[in-house]
């Protein structure tokens, strides 16, 4: 097999600049943030001890890691232990171009909590922006069926936070402006909140 090449210096300069952004943002969201994310795992524990399930939602990237999250609970991620109900609602092709199509690609996720959702389950919406149309109107479908809404997105939450009928119950924003940031720190907390999860017991 050949050998990788060594990284040229300009290379190198760019990685140890991206883990020391990582770095900081991951510090900075800790040190003021840290405790959102100890009340989201407590609130998504509580909704699945009582049947509840999570619906996680995003654009692009974002609908990546909401699959990605998805997947983490109802299969595993580092124990062995009963699947756990979460649904993405970013996978069904058919689903999506059909509501897009027909009505609007706005209502694509509001449409589907609609029919998936129930009062008590979980939504957790991805937008680095916080500023996407069908992530607003998903997060206000949400909140009239009674569901707990997180919102993970960049710093301040974008309109997201601010609209109303659509500001989420709990906001974990990434204080950066860069979308790669961003997202990496969003898998990060993914991951964390996905090991936490994993340590309560069954209902």
């Amino acid at each position: 097999m050949p050998r990788l090449k060594k990284l040229s210096g300009a290379a190198d300069m760019k990685l140890a600049k991206t883990q020391s952004e990582i770095a900081a943002v991951l510090e900075e969201f800790f040190r003021t943030k840290g405790g959102v994310v100890e009340a989201v795992v407590s609130a998504t524990v509580k909704s699945l001890r009582s049947g509840g399930k999570i619906l996680l939602f995003g654009n692009g990237g974002s609908a990546a890691e909401a699959q990605h999250f998805a997947a983490e609970l109802v299969n595993r991620f580092l124990k062995e232990r009963p699947a756990l109900p979460a649904i993405s609602l970013t996978t069904d092709t058919s689903t999506i171009t059909s509501i897009g199509n027909d009505m609007s690609f706005d209502r694509i996720f509001s449409r589907q909590i609609e029919a998936l959702g129930r009062k008590g389950d979980v939504a957790i919406a991805l937008s680095t922006s916080g500023n996407s149309p069908n992530i607003i109107e998903g997060l206000k479908a949400a909140k009239k069926i009674g569901i707990v809404t997180i919102a993970m997105t960049g710093e301040g939450g974008g309109k997201l936070a601010v609209t109303p009928g659509a500001a989420p119950d709990y906001l974990i924003d990434v204080p950066s402006k860069s979308t790669p940031r961003i997202q990496e720190v969003h898998l990060i907390i993914l991951h964390i909140m996905a090991e936490e999860i994993e340590k309560y017991p069954g209902k």
